[in-house]
């Protein structure tokens, strides 16, 4: 074997290549034909659905199952079983468990050669489980493909005849303008997507619809055996019509008037918004003092009715009284207001000297306390007492001040005699002789002071002030 590949190995080389060509070209095929290679695919999904018909299915001819025009899987069998088509399908693994129970199924083709695949549409938003593998879309979930004679039978032939030119023109019209089409029904998305939700919101509420049409039909029921009624109501209406009718000017006057007082309305209504939302907050507070409002009147009203009387009988005559005061008061009232900033200024300097009068740091202290301090006001105080002392004594002249000197005798007589006839009293009053009073003093005489004495030989003692 190794001697003939070796005598051969430029043809051995080529058949390998050969046999790898062929591998390659195989599996591409088989990759295209949707054919599962065992051991090297993993096993899909299987579910089945039942169809009234499965005209034109051909499983292994690339037929495919598709959910929003992506491909989830291949079309793998068909089946008959009680008069109905089970077709297979074999979804891809990474799809397991995004089909639900509620979910339908639409036989389509993709060309007019009838190549047909499967489209998946979700259900309603209902919660529904996820299908199961094996699981059968039932029948009512499934529609299959309309063939176009199904259609054009049901149709008259004139209808067919405007059908086919409607088409025609559509043909004509779209021709190489696909894109055009295609952006067209994108701008229609948010359109379906609202109508979809008004359906569903519908189909809801079918029992409230239900209860309504069976109101509606009593209602209509009572209104057939009330034909008299109705009758003269119709009559009414008609005379109160003819009636609105010959006001027309005056409506159609009222009606060009109600823009401007509309304009004026939503101005005024922006305008009282901020006040509303003051408003809200301050009345819920008041509701207590509303609540209160009628314990309070009727305290208030014995008081009422005692002082009635007072206000009638005294009170008014008095204000009737009082009036021409009141006239020739305005004259200075003006004045005093004219006057009041200066006046306003004068008392604020005012009260700021009597608060520097009477402020105390340290407020009232006991007198033993040594470094005390009391304020301005207890010193004035005792300024008031002293002036009162000092001018407290009079005599037939009138109020005089009594004067105080002091010093030692010796000064207090040289003092004496330099005054005018000073020298005439020292000696008649003999204060400044008397030892109880100037102590050992020498005594003294009109014309000489204790200073100059001849013949002292002793020192006097300390002069007593």
């Amino acid at each position: 074997m190794k001697r003939a590949i070796t005598k051969h190995f430029g043809d051995f080389l080529a058949l390998l290549a050969l046999v790898s060509v062929a591998t390659g070209v195989s599996y591409y095929i088989l990759q295209n034909q949707r054919l599962r290679i065992p051991l090297v695919e993993s096993k899909p999904f299987q579910l089945k659905a039942a169809f009234s018909t499965g005209q034109a299915v051909t499983p292994g001819q690339g037929q495919t199952i598709r959910l929003s025009g992506v491909r989830v899987g291949d079309i793998t069998k068909v089946g008959l079983d009680d008069g109905r088509a089970i077709i297979t399908m074999d979804l891809d693994r990474e799809y397991e468990g995004l089909v639900r129970t509620n979910w339908r199924g639409l036989l389509r083709p993709k060309t007019g050669l009838k190549d047909m695949f499967i489209e998946l549409f979700p259900g309603p938003k209902a919660e529904a489980k996820p299908a199961t593998e094996g699981w059968i879309m039932p029948i009512d979930n499934t529609l299959p493909d309309v063939n176009p004679d199904e259609f054009f039978s049901a149709l008259d032939a004139d209808t067919r005849d405007y059908l086919k030119l409607l088409l025609q023109g559509a043909k004509v019209g779209l021709e190489g303008r696909s894109d055009d089409l295609a952006q067209v029904l994108e701008r229609f998305e948010p359109t379906y997507r609202d109508i979809a939700a008004v359906s569903g919101e519908v189909a809801k509420k079918r029992r409230d619809l239900r209860q309504l049409v069976r109101s509606l039909n009593v209602l209509y029921g009572e209104l057939g055996r009330k034909d008299d009624e109705l009758a003269r109501l119709v009559s009414s209406s008609a005379t109160v019509f003819d009636a609105f009718a010959k006001e027309r000017d005056n409506v159609s006057a009222t009606v060009r008037e109600l823009p401007t007082a509309l304009a004026q309305t939503t101005d005024t209504l922006q305008k009282v918004e901020a006040f509303a939302k003051i408003l809200g907050p301050a009345s819920e507070r008041l509701r207590p003092v509303a609540g209160a409002l009628d314990r309070s009147n009727r305290a208030t009203l014995p008081f009422a009715r005692e002082a009635t009387p007072l206000i009638k009988n005294d009170i008014r005559p008095f204000l009737r009284e009082l009036r021409p005061l009141v006239s020739e008061l305005k004259p200075a009232a003006r004045g005093i207001v004219e006057g009041e900033p200066n006046l306003k200024r004068s008392l604020h300097v005012l009260n700021r000297l009597f608060n520097l009068l009477a402020y105390n740091t340290n407020g009232a202290e006991p007198p033993d306390k040594a470094d005390r301090d009391e304020g301005y006001l207890f010193y004035l105080a005792w300024l008031a007492h002293q002036s009162v002392s000092i001018f407290s004594g009079q005599d037939a002249n009138g109020v005089f001040r009594p004067l105080v000197l002091g010093g030692t005798c010796n000064t207090l007589k040289s003092t004496a005699e330099s005054l005018p006839g000073g020298g005439a009293i020292v000696g008649q009053l003999g204060i400044f002789n008397d030892p109880a009073i100037c102590g050992g003093a020498q005594p003294v005489t009109s014309k000489a002071s204790s200073n100059d004495a001849p013949g002292a030989s002793a020192k006097p003692k300390k002069d007593r002030p």
